[in-house]
């Protein structure tokens, strides 16, 4: 993973469910960052946050 000079700042995702399956979501300049909320300690996947909007929209339709 890359490394980043801001702190993760992690939130449940509004997209999440809110029974079991959550997703958290962080937010840095030029990238969000994304890690199951059950395995935390498995570390996050860091996206370009055009490519996490370009996906957040798709799941809008």
């Amino acid at each position: 993973m890359p490394e980043t000079t801001h702190p993760l700042n992690f939130r449940k995702s509004s997209y999440s469910s809110t029974h079991r399956d959550c997703v958290e979501v962080a937010d840095t300049p030029g990238t969000s960052a994304i890690r199951d909320t059950k395995r935390r300690s498995d570390g996050h996947l860091p996206f370009p946050s055009n490519e996490w909007a370009a996906f957040l929209a798709t799941l809008s339709r």
